[in-house]
């Protein structure tokens, strides 16, 4: 992997400290032993406490990388990723993890606009475009006390100025969160955690085989039935597998 767990944590010394940072510190000890499994353990166990965050997420894909765990690897990547989309670290590693699985599936790549502003949309998740647009509301009270309390003109005319400026950006803010949250919320994803899991044309035991996915394949959930659910995979190809397969994100 390209980075260690415990040369990250270096640089989220904080962080862990808003963790269990006994059992964070015994889990990046035992990581560093090469003890990869009693890392997993003490982990889940923060996670057990309900304590997430990136940095827990990325440590334990890297545990089960190292331990082969595919499917396991790549789900917790993707869960870091789901806290921070622009995690350098999380993106490089996940790359390895996915070179791993058996499934080559092609994806059907958006053109134009709709490309470059769901990109945009994607620089960070809805939690941080919304503490963006706190931030910008105070800077907007801020400027606009600044504005409506100056006796200068030329200072006022700036104030205001920046202001319109920061409101603007504020709004902005606000519809990306939205926007974020609604691509988040419509696209329910799940990794196939069976070493082979038959996917079928219809929600039943009797129904025919249609492909298999192994196990690491990242799928998009459509919708339930019973003990089934209806997938479908990057380059638009549908079907249906046991719930017991996978495990959602």
């Amino acid at each position: 992997m390209k980075k260690q767990v415990f040369i990250l944590l270096l640089f989220l010394s904080t962080l862990a400290q808003a963790q269990n940072p006994e059992l964070f510190e015994e889990a990046n000890n035992a990581y560093a032993n090469e003890d990869f499994e009693t890392a997993i353990t003490k982990y889940e166990k923060i996670l057990e406490n309900g304590e997430t965050s990136v940095a827990i997420y990325y440590n334990l894909g890297n545990a089960h990388y190292k331990l082969n765990n595919v499917a396991s690897s790549i789900y917790y990547f993707e869960k870091a990723l789901q806290l921070d989309p622009t995690d350098e670290d999380v993106q490089n590693n996940i790359e390895f993890a996915r070179s791993m699985t058996v499934d080559d599936i092609p994806v059907n790549e958006e053109t134009g606009f709709q490309k470059k502003f769901n990109s945009l949309i994607s620089t960070f998740s809805y939690n941080t475009w919304a503490y963006l647009a706190i931030a910008l509301s105070i800077t907007f009270v801020i400027l606009f006390l600044l504005y409506y309390f100056s006796r200068n003109s030329l200072q006022k005319r700036i104030f205001f100025g920046v202001a319109i400026f920061i409101f603007l950006l504020g709004g902005i803010s606000v519809f990306f969160a939205f926007q974020q949250q609604k691509i988040q919320f419509n696209n329910q994803f799940a990794i196939i955690f069976a070493e082979e899991a038959p996917v079928k044309n219809e929600p039943s035991p009797r129904g025919e085989a249609a492909f298999s996915l192994h196990a690491g394949t990242k799928t998009r959930v459509l919708e339930d039935y019973q003990e089934w659910v209806k997938i479908e995979l990057p380059n638009g190809t549908q079907g249906w597998i046991e719930n017991n397969y996978l495990k959602r994100l």
